[in-house]
């Protein structure tokens, strides 16, 4: 199972950005999908995850300014990231909690690359 995210770069803070992830491989189910984040200072920590039944959850700080959503027909999750500011810049990493065609039947997490996004002041 492998995670390509696209869509990072740079933008001035008020301004948006949206993250794409397409997960591909032997995909059986796919339980959650969603996205972390990560800066050099601070750990890995909760975006936005949407779950198989279209529920999601979000990071407090995120809350009422990023919207997730997905397209289960092509295995892929958006981050719709409005209002940006400069305390978003972090590496963000798709992630995905699948269960493989082939195995022991179980749901594993997957992790893309992450791509950088960086909000200006």
């Amino acid at each position: 199972v492998q995670l390509q995210a696209s869509g990072g770069g740079l933008v001035q803070a008020g301004g948006s950005l949206r993250l794409s992830c397409a997960a591909s491989g032997s995909i059986f189910s796919i339980r959650r999908m969603g996205w972390y984040r990560q800066t050099p200072e601070k750990q890995r920590k909760l975006v936005a995850v949407i779950i198989s039944d279209g529920s999601t959850n979000y990071g407090d700080s995120v809350k009422d300014r990023f919207t997730i959503s997905s397209d289960n027909t092509k295995n892929t999750v958006y981050l719709q990231m409005n209002s940006l500011k400069p305390e978003d810049t972090a590496v963000y990493y798709c992630y995905a909690n699948v269960k493989p065609t082939y195995g022991s039947g179980s749901y594993n997490d997957y992790w893309g690359k992450g791509t950088l996004v960086t909000v200006s002041s």
